[in-house]
């Protein structure tokens, strides 16, 4: 019986299910600390960019998809951790020190904007959040002893150790450490009580608070952990682009965000990288496929917004998992050839749409 509660209780503390997850991701992990002497500079810094928005996904997936607040106005949250990046550093701050007040800072404007979400919800929510994320761009446009105002403000790269990291290579390793240690958190976060709070309020409100949980203190917990994670994020936004400007941190930014952590899979951590993915990928792909396209069709200047905005219609109405969700079936389907049913992806559906994301 000691043996047994012994072995339960490391699997409990192990976060891999089993072998293969230990193979494939460490398989995943050598391929991306390779990659700097693989693959061509240009999709090294794509890569780059996938790292980062992947950390402000994992942000924007604990809010939404683990605590079910929504945020339309999280680009706020990268434009803090940006340019609080760019002003410390600036000074002569050390890049490590400069980005933990990044963070902290992210995370204290995360806690006053969920104030407002102990009193609305839903769509109420979405106009707080909106109206922040105005505020922080007007401030910024308009705070120009700090911010720069529209002129915008230049960085250096980042020093770490005394050793400047301006090589692409070097940046994406600093950009694959921070990954994996957000990660690893959100993680361990996720299957803390505290994680299993998040749940809870997410699948209902009524059932959480019956059950002893604190309303306000895990929604504003929740905001600000996801702020912080935006700010860390921004920071590194902010030195792979070297330049910040008010209109990168605007409402397109915070929809894009918004339909990354939606179409890689509301509640997966998997669906925070899945949609990072998808959110470079796809100004690539819509630009060769501007080629192929009539004149009037390719040249027309909204053409990104118009496949955006078809791309969410079709994952709401056919994929509310997203694409962690097509993976999981398809991984099922493998599993079970050739003893497949056309009707079990219905019933799973319907499962999804009447308890998960009521």
């Amino acid at each position: 019986m000691r043996f047994l509660f012994k072995t339960s209780y490391a699997q409990d503390l192990r976060l891999a299910r089993h072998g293969g997850h230990v193979f494939w991701y460490g398989l995943l992990c050598l391929a991306l600390v390779l990659a700097p002497w693989v693959v061509q500079e240009y999709w090294l810094a794509q890569l780059s960019f996938v790292l980062i928005y992947a950390i402000v996904g994992l942000g924007l997936m604990l809010l939404a998809g683990f605590t079910g607040l929504f945020s339309l106005g999280h680009a706020a949250f990268l434009g803090v951790g940006a340019y609080t990046q760019a002003g410390l550093t600036g000074i002569g701050w050390p890049f490590a020190l400069a980005l933990v007040c990044a963070a902290a800072l992210s995370a204290a404007a995360g806690w006053v904007v969920g104030l407002p979400a102990l009193r609305v919800k839903g769509i109420y929510l979405g106009m707080a959040t909106l109206s922040f994320g105005f505020i922080v761009e007007e401030l910024f446009a308009r705070w120009e002893s700090v911010t720069g105002g529209n002129a915008g403000k230049h960085l250096a790269p980042p020093q770490v150790w005394g050793q400047s990291l301006e090589s692409g290579a070097a940046f994406h390793f600093l950009c694959l450490g921070l990954t994996v240690v957000c990660t690893l958190a959100v993680l361990n976060l996720l299957r803390s009580p505290t994680g299993r709070a998040f749940v809870a309020i997410r699948d209902s409100e009524i059932s959480a608070q019956s059950m002893g949980i604190h309303l306000a203190r895990y929604k504003t917990l929740s905001f600000s952990l996801s702020a912080a994670l935006a700010g860390i994020g921004g920071a590194l936004y902010a030195h792979k682009l070297q330049f910040i400007s008010p209109d990168q941190f605007g409402i397109m930014q915070s929809i894009d965000l918004l339909l990354m952590v939606v179409v890689g899979g509301l509640g997966s951590v998997h669906g925070a990288f899945l949609g990072a993915i998808f959110l470079i990928a796809m100004p690539q792909l819509i630009a060769l496929g501007k080629d192929w396209l009539p004149a009037a069709i390719g040249q027309a200047p909204g053409l990104q917004a118009m496949v955006y905005g078809a791309v969410l219609i079709a994952f709401v109405l056919f994929e509310p998992m997203g694409l962690y969700g097509r993976w999981l079936k398809l991984r099922t389907w493998l599993q079970m050839f050739p003893f497949y049913r056309r009707g079990m992806f219905k019933r799973q559906r319907s499962f999804q749409k009447s308890e998960r994301l009521r």
